[in-house]
């Protein structure tokens, strides 16, 4: 899954155990810009470094994997949770359209400069 925004707050890494690392990125999402979305999404372990380039107000792609689990409490009551995990993010810049690889115009294969061509097809 993929969704737009701007950079609202980055997290500080958190050290959860000694093998496992996390770190929150929240986007503002405005599909409506009079409403707008804050959206936590997270980084686990090597992917925290994704968002070691960003700044707050810079309009980014995120990637990330929807991910649910449950968690039942002592009283035996069970909860849902969910996750956005990133697995890539992307900073837009205005000229990012214009970056395109660009490529050279297609060539005419039907003949070469100076060669008539005489197939009858």
């Amino acid at each position: 899954m993929e969704i737009k925004g701007k950079v609202h707050e980055i997290g500080a890494l958190q050290q959860v155990s000694e093998t496992f690392k996390k770190r929150d990125l929240i986007i503002e999402y405005a599909e409506n810009p009079t409403y707008p979305e804050y959206i936590r999404f997270e980084a686990l372990q090597d992917k925290t470094a994704l968002f070691d380039s960003l700044k707050t107000g810079d309009d980014v792609e995120v990637s990330f994997n929807l991910r649910g689990r449950p968690w039942t409490d002592k009283a035996g009551k069970t909860s849902y949770f969910n996750s956005l995990v990133v697995w890539r993010i992307n900073a837009l810049t205005p000229g990012a359209a214009a970056a395109t690889p660009a490529y050279a115009p297609p060539a005419d294969l039907n003949s070469a400069p100076g060669e008539e061509d005489d197939l009858p097809f």
